[in-house]
């Protein structure tokens, strides 16, 4: 029996590529939200033509973790039974998506796409800041979890909608992704890691204001973490599989407590650099299709 599923895109500036992404995608997936986070570069315009998609505006940029969260939203409200998630910047090859459905079976709670659980060929060399950042954070989501995760932040995944119902993200910004961890393990969630190559068109891409200086923006991710933990301590068992891995084994891990603290030090309004050397729900109007608010 087929699910009833999204593909949903948050979007903020890409008026460079949401056109042949969302063209790609709908090969894939004929149900599409794109969540426009406040776009300036001519994206609004664009969306407003398209007659194949749905769209929700935000009337300013409230950030990554808000457009996610939108989408969660109109895919719980409307019923769906798997939500996709997938950048807009290139960095996701829609040709996967069959793979995260079919990944998504009805004991999964989330497939989560990993850039590091093997390698293919052509894989671009991460940035080393986004690199090393990201594995900072996924062995101190790994250590103060309990889980084995190799991609933290990856944003290509598949989750089933009415385990999406249970979160109550409130991070705005890029740091969302841990937050979701943290109550993954909380809510004793059924994860698969998909393997997908790692691709990388604009080495550049801007995190906003201080987030751009990576030894900031650790310390911020690091302060999400410590404050999630805290908020969400997780006493169940995450159920981790990864899929396409070459031993294709499952790992059943024990819930850290999660009261352990992160030291994170901002002393005199410096930074550590640690070897760098450079309520979910609310009110919701249902759009009908096409639409773009």
């Amino acid at each position: 029996m087929s699910q009833r599923v999204l593909t949903a895109l948050p979007v903020y500036n890409e008026a460079a590529h949401v056109e042949a992404v969302l063209d790609a995608v709908l090969g894939y997936c004929p149900e599409v939200l794109v969540v426009d986070d406040g776009s300036t570069d001519g994206t609004e315009g664009l969306l407003a033509r398209r007659k194949d998609i749905y769209c929700i505006r935000h009337p300013k940029n409230l950030g990554y973790g808000a457009a996610l969260r939108t989408a969660f939203r109109f895919a719980v409200r409307q019923g769906y039974e798997t939500l996709i998630t997938i950048d807009c910047d290139g960095q996701h090859e829609p040709q996967r998506i069959p793979d995260f459905i079919a990944a998504r079976t009805p004991e999964v709670d989330m497939v989560s796409g990993s850039r590091y659980l093997r390698e293919f060929p052509g894989d671009s060399p991460a940035p080393e800041d986004r690199r090393r950042i990201n594995r900072i954070l996924t062995g101190q989501i790994n250590r103060l979890l309990g889980l084995r995760i190799t991609d933290a932040f990856c944003g290509f995944k598949a989750y089933r909608v009415a385990a999406l119902a249970e979160l109550r993200i409130t991070e705005s910004g890029y740091a969302m992704p841990l937050e979701v961890w943290v109550q993954a393990a909380r809510l004793g969630w059924n994860v698969v890691e998909l393997p997908i190559p790692r691709i990388y068109l604009e080495e550049k891409r801007s995190f906003g204001g201080a987030l751009d200086n990576p030894c900031a923006r650790l310390v911020v991710y690091q302060q999400v973490l410590q404050r999630s933990l805290t908020k969400y301590p997780a006493r169940k068992q995450l159920l981790v599989s990864e899929k396409g891995a070459s031993s294709g084994r499952q790992f059943l891990h024990p819930a850290h407590s999660g009261m352990e603290h992160i030291t994170v030090s901002e002393k005199q309004g410096q930074v550590p650099c640690l070897g760098f050397h450079s309520g979910l729900f609310g009110t919701f109007s249902t759009p009908s299709r096409p639409s773009c608010f």
